[in-house]
């Protein structure tokens, strides 16, 4: 591949060709680098899906779709493979690379936007993004941003279960609010759905995020909290005028454990948000422990997921932020 920044291979059992373009053809997904940089798909047939990761491992169910053209950042590989609908692959892996140049970093992989697939069991990642674009363009007054802990609290759109319904119903009573809450989600899911459909031309009186507990245990507490900035400033950029409420990862675990010691770290970073590009920061997960530090099955039947209960001690700690935030603004004094 002599004479291209980027080396674009394709694993195939016995035959490669390699066209004079640079690109690799076999019997799977044909990936292009486009002149912005991104790279393109086409498939070798009808009917098949693609899915693909950036980490290194071999895509399979658990693996995003490749719905738009994907950036793949220097340091970075990228493989792709062709499925059919019912999950079977279809094809050989199609593989493609940027070199790190020497001496450079690597960026966070909490910031590079990619799809996930990782709850499939529970509900289409692809069909609820599809929904909750769709939603969007109504212009919600309210929007709910996060993993499954918000997206198993109510609302719309549908999916998963709803563990706050009526919680949610009564606290959101009469407004338009969008659940974007995706179950497995980490921040780099997050960012790729905001660039990708869910946040274009809208403008949301409120964005409250919650957004990091999938990262634990991949990413250090400064990469999560990079990723969660990252998608504060994402929505800062494309809407100024919206004001964010940007919730501390709740604590996880029965008991105190390194997991939750990551999640006091990482809350420790992004509360030094508060403040900026009308970011409110607010830490409520002290309200969901006991004394002892302990989290009763009362308040998250799995020590991660609220109940109805722990929904509406989340309601609760929220409500006065909420209306302060969306109260009317004051009218200017007559002169």
């Amino acid at each position: 591949m002599t004479g291209i920044t980027s080396r674009l291979r394709l694993m195939v059992a016995a035959l490669i060709v390699i066209t004079a373009g640079g690109v690799v053809r076999a019997d799977g997904p044909l990936l292009t680098r486009r002149a912005d940089g991104l790279i393109d798909m086409r498939l070798p047939a009808a009917g098949l899906l693609v899915r693909y990761t950036l980490d290194g491992s071999e895509p399979g169910r658990d693996s995003g779709v490749w719905l738009a053209p994907v950036e793949v950042p220097a340091g970075y590989v990228l493989k792709a493979r062709a499925f059919a609908v019912d999950g079977i692959p279809s094809g050989e892996l199609a593989t493609y690379e940027t070199p790190l140049d020497p001496g450079s970093l690597r960026r966070l992989s909490s910031l590079v936007p990619v799809t996930q697939n990782r709850d499939w069991r529970t509900y289409d990642w692809v069909e609820r993004h599809a929904a909750a674009t769709a939603l969007m363009r109504q212009r919600p007054e309210i929007v709910m941003l996060g993993d499954s802990i918000t997206h198993f609290w109510g609302g719309d759109p549908p999916g998963g279960p709803r563990n706050g319904a009526a919680e949610w119903d009564r606290l959101f009573a009469g407004r338009r609010v969008v659940n974007l809450g995706y179950g497995w989600d980490r921040t780099e899911n997050v960012l790729w759905r905001l660039t990708h459909g869910e946040f274009d031309a809208v403008a949301p009186r409120l964005v409250v995020v919650m957004i990091g507990t999938n990262n634990v245990g991949i990413n250090t507490p400064q990469e999560i909290a990079a990723g969660i900035g990252a998608i504060c400033a994402t929505i800062h950029g494309r809407s100024p005028s919206t004001r964010i409420v940007l919730l501390g990862i709740f604590p996880r675990g029965e008991r105190p454990n390194a997991a939750r010691d990551t999640v006091v770290e990482v809350n420790r970073l992004i509360a030094g948000l508060d403040g900026r590009d009308g970011i409110t920061y607010l830490d409520i997960g002290s309200r969901l422990v006991a004394a002892d530090g302990t989290i009763s099955k009362e308040v998250m039947s799995d020590f991660l997921h609220p109940t109805a209960r722990g929904y509406a001690m989340w309601a609760a700690a929220m409500t006065p932020a909420l209306e302060r935030l969306l109260a009317p603004q004051s009218a200017p004094a007559r002169e």
